[in-house]
């Protein structure tokens, strides 16, 4: 709604955002990208506030059962937590092109 007032812009509907993020996750391996798109997934599904740093360790335990077996995949939390942060641009960046 803030982007529609402030900027005159359509809201873009989040499985609209999400597929063109998809699109663009090529940048990372496929078990980076495999957690990812069920991350885009559950921003569908639930909407915005999966993508807050702190659902993070909740995200990773719906997918894989235990941090443990989170990490075997995908290497240390640091790592995740940088993945998962850093491909959130992916959502808002053809938007602005």
């Amino acid at each position: 709604m803030l982007s529609y007032v402030a900027y005159h812009k359509d809201l873009v509907p989040r499985l609209e955002r999400a597929e063109k993020a998809k699109i663009q996750l090529g940048d990372y391996n496929a078990k980076q990208q495999e957690f990812l798109n069920f991350v885009l997934e559950q921003y569908v599904k639930e909407g915005v506030d999966e993508l807050d740093d702190a659902k993070l360790p909740d995200l990773l335990e719906l997918k894989y059962k235990a941090i443990a077996d989170a990490k075997r995949e995908l290497g240390e939390i640091k790592s995740i937590r940088e993945t998962f942060i850093g491909f959130q641009e992916h959502l808002y960046l053809s938007q602005a092109i």
